[in-house]
């Protein structure tokens, strides 16, 4: 299944683990959820499966339904084991696994952040079909010389044809699939950059995906057969899943690609820093035209508030000498304040914990030289953001 390479850092909290799902427990360490999500293809496969069971098996009557569940069970666990691959595997190379998440799909393993290199990332990423593979060799084994009968038989034959499917499907070479890993880090390898390799390798999972629908929906329509509609179904979800995977790997591989200009100097909007104390004179007589933003800071000299220059305006000159600026200010989130140096993925991994929209820049003597806005750095991620010719900093 997908290798989700990206996630967030530190352990998941009670609302997360609630959304991820059901928690089964941890194995080497890693958190384990089963998705609600999953309950519907469970569903779905005894209610697919079970009729054709029993159908070719009339002896088991109902018991056809819990023997399709079990079905459904086998996948999971052959699941689980490509997971616990991937991340098994990435463990040899220190990267932090967050969690696997088992649901609708099939699974994720979810990394913290990591440093990849082109070989680790295949390594990681083939280790789930190989394991799916090597499962496939040894339920064969057991067919093949233990010769099982009855319900037994038949879950060991199942057993063998779905870790197969998982096996060869998820070596296809695009994305979300663990053989767009291939491709990927093939074009990382020639071009020196990640994001080329994650962007070549989404397109050729939409690539995989007009193939499926051509060869399982459009060719035989063409040639005049009469569709199944479960198996239709069925191509058509995953194809969807397929190609929402690899939209949204370009999309992500393009963000990462303009993390370099994440640069809270180049993108923070001029500012001075006054004492909370301060009037409203005194914030006019540094600002007169509400230019630079100023931003209070309290006794030990840390950003709290933001100066409404809107609103300061409006006091009565007679009032600007006694009235605080704290009255015409808004306040800063906790915490709000980055050093002007900071940039690329810690400033935004450290910004996506803050709350508020702004954020104070300072110096290395802790001097305000700056407010850097949140949508500043969203528009130079989505490349929407121009410097300004005659203002490198400010973003207006």
């Amino acid at each position: 299944m997908p290798v989700a390479d990206t996630g967030s850092q530190g352990q998941p909290g009670p609302t997360t683990a609630r959304r991820d799902g059901i928690p089964l427990g941890r194995i080497a360490g890693i958190p384990v959820y089963l998705a609600y999500s999953w309950f519907i293809i469970a569903a779905f496969t005894v209610i697919a499966y079970g009729p054709v069971l029993q159908g070719n098996n009339p002896r088991l009557g109902i018991t056809a339904f819990f023997v399709a569940f079990a079905y459904a069970l086998l996948l999971l666990v052959s699941v689980l084991a490509h997971e616990l691959a991937h991340a098994l595997t990435a463990k040899l190379f220190h990267w932090p696994t967050e969690k696997i998440v088992l649901n609708l799909w099939g699974g994720h393993t979810q990394f913290q952040s990591f440093t990849a290199s082109p070989g680790r990332s295949v390594l990681v990423a083939m280790a789930g079909p190989a394991t799916n593979l090597v499962l496939a060799g040894a339920g064969w084994l057991v067919l093949f010389y233990g010769e099982p009968g009855g319900v037994a038989g038949i879950l060991a034959n199942i057993f063998v044809w779905a870790n197969l499917l998982i096996g060869l499907f998820n070596i296809l070479p695009g994305l979300p699939l663990d053989g767009g890993r291939l491709v990927e880090s093939a074009v990382w390898k020639a071009t020196g950059s990640q994001e080329k390799g994650t962007i070549a390798a989404g397109w050729a999972g939409r690539i995989i995906v007009i193939a499926l629908a051509l060869w399982f929906i459009v060719l035989p329509l063409l040639s005049g057969a009469q569709p199944d509609i479960s198996f239709t179904i069925i191509t058509a979800l995953v194809g969807s899943f397929l190609w929402m995977g690899a939209s949204a790997s370009i999309q992500q591989a393009r963000l990462r690609s303009r993390l370099h200009l994440v640069d809270a100097a180049a993108l923070a909007e001029p500012a001075i820093g006054l004492a909370e104390s301060a009037t409203v004179a005194e914030v006019l007589g540094r600002a007169p035209a509400g230019t630079p933003t100023v931003v209070l800071c309290d006794r030990d000299g840390r950003p709290v508030a933001v100066v409404d220059a809107g609103a300061a305006a409006t006091v009565p000159g007679a009032l600007a000498a006694t009235t605080p600026a704290s009255a015409v200010a808004y306040a800063l989130a906790a915490g709000a304040y980055v050093p002007a140096w900071s940039k690329g993925q810690e400033l935004v991994q450290y910004l996506a914990q803050l709350e508020g929209r702004e954020y104070a820049v300072v110096d290395g003597a802790g001097a305000v030289t700056g407010l850097l806005r949140q949508s500043a750095v969203i528009d130079a991620m989505t490349g929407k953001y121009r410097a300004q010719p005659q203002n490198q900093g400010q973003n207006r």
